[in-house]
Order: structure tokens, then C-alpha cells, then sequence
């Protein structure tokens, strides 16, 4: 009875499921891109140099005081509440308009996400060899051109698989947002299991789906790593001071010795 209950549920709000899930991934998505950009971009403020001006010293301790209260606010509360503020008081400052819900929903998990992405980023800039910094240094690169082109590229790799736990992380909390009435999988769970009265089982259907959509996103993440890591094994042959040094990737076949 229970898995015929089930089966029931799946032929019946499959279409339902299907919408909720395509709603969960589009904000699991864009919320983790922008989220990124964000952490990037706070990231490189933080990281800047000690402003050398009075003044510019001053709005740069200002800046970083008020980021870093960002931070810690989004960070220590739930993203539920924070739905909750941003949506209802948005309308209590416009006499009652709202937002539409899937525009709140990708601005409040952006802005959720950015404030973990941005401590992410910043321990990824911390983590580069100080050699990198000094040498774009000494071939002139101003701060910018030295975190676009030799900084951010590495620590983009470096912080990949924080970047997709993010993600992943993304796809269960967006189940929050059912407070301010986002139809993603868990408020069409809600939804089906108020019509048809089998709660636990529209919600073992519901976390399957959970499990299917994590591990699948999980496992695609791990293969774009093992691709960004290139091959495994290389024999570095000949020198620096030979023209005809070069790295050749191990494979099976024996490297002839000359």
C-alpha cells in the first residue's frame, strides 16, 4: 500500500515535481553565480592595499567595516529570516508592493550565498603564494590587471570545490523560500501533500528528489575538477637552458632515452 501510494503520487504530480525542480536549479544556479561574483568582488576590496591617502584611508576602513557586517549578519542568520525581512520589508517601504517572488528568491540567495562566497574567495586570494603578488608587482601590474590575469584565474580553481558544496547547499535551502510562497519542489511537495493527504509519503517522493538533483550535481562537479586538474602524472625532460626542454605527459608507452 505504502509504494503503491507513492507511484500514486508520482503519476499524479509528476508535472508539479518536474516545475518545483526546474524552479529549485534555476535559483540553486543564478544564485550561486551571483553569489560568486559578489564574493569576488568583496574579495579583491578586502585584499586591496593599505590605502595611501588620509581620506582614502578612512572610506576604505569604512568600506571594509560595512562589508564585514554584511558578512557576519547574512552569515549568522538563516536564510528563512533574512526571506522573510527582504520580502515583507521591501513591501512595508513601497505601502505593500511586493517584489515578484522568483526576483526576490534569486536576490536573497544571491545575497545569502556572496557573504559565505565572499570568505571563500578571500581565504582562496590569502592561499596564493606571496611570490605570484610580488612578481606581478615587478613587471608593473597595477592591483586590478594582478588579481584579474594572475590572482582570481588560480584561486577560481582553487576554490571550485567550496564553489560547488555551495551549490549543492543551494538546492536544499531554496526549500526556505516556501515561506514567502516561491513554487519550488518543496512548496509543490507542500502543496500535493495538502491535496491528497498522504504527507509522509509526498515527502519520501520529495526528498528523493532532493537526493537525485545533490548526488547528480555533486558527481558533475566532481568531473569539471578532475577536468580543471589536467593529467596526473608529467616527466619534466631536458632543462630551462635547453631550447628543446619539454614536459610530456606520462602515458603508457616508455620515453625513449637519447
Amino acid at each position: 500500500m505504502f509504494f503503491q501510494n507513492i507511484w500514486d503520487i508520482i503519476t499524479k504530480y509528476y508535472p508539479d515535481f518536474l516545475k518545483g525542480v526546474g524552479v529549485t536549479v534555476l535559483l540553486a544556479i543564478t544564485g550561486t553565480l551571483f553569489g560568486l561574483i559578489i564574493g569576488l568582488l568583496i574579495g579583491v576590496f578586502r585584499t586591496l592595499p593599505k590605502a595611501k591617502g588620509k581620506t582614502a584611508g578612512v572610506f576604505q576602513k569604512i568600506a571594509d567595516y560595512i562589508l564585514v557586517a554584511y558578512i557576519e549578519v547574512f552569515r549568522g542568520t538563516p536564510m528563512m529570516v533574512q526571506a522573510m525581512v527582504i520580502y515583507y520589508g521591501y513591501a512595508a517601504m513601497t505601502s505593500g508592493q511586493t517584489l515578484p517572488v522568483i526576483p526576490s528568491a534569486i536576490i536573497i540567495v544571491s545575497i545569502n550565498t556572496g557573504a559565505y562566497m565572499a570568505e571563500i574567495v578571500r581565504g582562496g586570494i590569502l592561499s596564493i603564494d606571496k611570490g605570484q603578488f610580488e612578481g606581478a608587482e615587478a613587471i608593473g601590474m597595477s592591483h586590478w590587471q594582478m588579481m584579474t590575469k594572475v590572482i582570481i584565474p588560480q584561486v577560481l580553481r582553487n576554490i571550485l570545490p567550496s564553489v560547488g558544496n555551495e551549490f549543492v547547499i543551494n538546492i536544499k535551502d531554496t526549500s526556505v523560500l516556501s515561506v514567502i510562497y516561491v513554487s519550488e519542489l518543496f512548496f509543490m511537495g507542500k502543496n500535493a501533500a495538502a491535496d491528497n493527504y498522504l504527507t509522509l509519503e509526498t515527502y519520501v517522493v520529495v526528498s528523493v528528489i532532493y537526493l537525485i538533483l545533490t548526488l547528480t550535481s555533486t558527481r558533475i562537479l566532481r568531473l569539471l575538477e578532475k577536468k580543471l586538474n589536467g593529467k596526473e602524472h608529467y616527466t619534466i625532460c631536458g632543462s630551462q637552458s635547453n631550447p628543446d626542454a619539454n614536459i610530456v605527459v606520462n602515458t603508457k608507452e616508455e620515453i625513449p632515452n637519447d
